[in-house]
């Protein structure tokens, strides 16, 4: 399966999404933000993976521009969010370029890391998404949900040795979650650390990385299992 390029845009900032297309119709459409490193084999094989199960899934752009190196992507990551509004107008992009390719069906979103985050930012934000999903996403905000906004369910897949996501962080999530009154879940995984769904976690020299192929496992099929129930399959 051949990836399709979907030209997108935020302001004057080209943005390219990458799209893999379902056999038959779609049963519903995903954006999958990306990690901090934005497009990378593990989003391409997200991607091909959730069109194996039906669904229409794009890739988003966090940058509009190539990354060289996992490190050289953080400094990009931090320009990104240094203004919270401009970082959730880049998201509200993604989920608007998708939702013209298919305004018919129900929309969910998913993400790793910074993309994780990106996802629950889209649930916060009270965008018209079905689930969002996050892999081993932080968890901070610069605008907590509010009572009355959040209309998507919520699954935050967490490794609990994630030392960037420290057990405070975890639950402030908690308690803003349920001070906005949301529909969520948090699934954690004893001793996983972050990035724990890459298998490219444990060729990087950063200690706070780690493979785990059992969180790898149970947190994809517990997104598959969310989504199927969300939809009413």
């Amino acid at each position: 399966m051949t990836l399709e390029t979907v030209a997108y845009s935020h302001g004057d900032k080209a943005l390219t999404g990458w799209l893999a297309r379902p056999e038959g119709t779609p049963r519903a459409a995903v954006v999958v933000f990306p990690t901090i490193a934005n497009m990378i084999p593990l989003m391409e094989e997200r991607a091909r993976r959730l069109a194996a199960e039906g669904y229409l899934a794009m890739v988003a752009d966090f940058y509009g521009e190539p990354v060289e190196s996992f490190e050289a992507s953080f400094p990009l990551g931090t320009a990104l969010r240094k203004d919270w509004a401009f970082y959730r107008a880049r998201i509200a992009a993604a989920l608007a370029a998708l939702r013209a390719l298919a305004p018919e069906l129900p929309m969910l979103a998913m993400g790793h890391c910074m993309g994780g985050q990106a996802a629950l930012e889209a649930a916060r934000m009270g965008e018209d998404v079905k689930a969002v999903v996050s892999f081993h996403g932080t968890l901070d905000t610069q605008a907590k949900a509010e009572a009355g906004v959040v209309t998507a369910r919520i699954l935050v897949c967490h490794g609990d040795g994630d030392p960037l996501v420290p057990h405070e962080q975890v639950l402030a999530f908690w308690d803003e979650m349920n001070a906005a009154g949301t529909d969520w879940h948090f699934h954690a995984y004893g001793q996983v650390r972050h990035g724990f769904t890459d298998p490219d976690s444990d060729h990087k020299t950063q200690e706070f990385l780690a493979y785990s192929k059992s969180a790898d496992r149970q947190s994809w099929a517990s997104m598959l299992s969310f989504f199927d129930e969300t939809l009413g399959a």
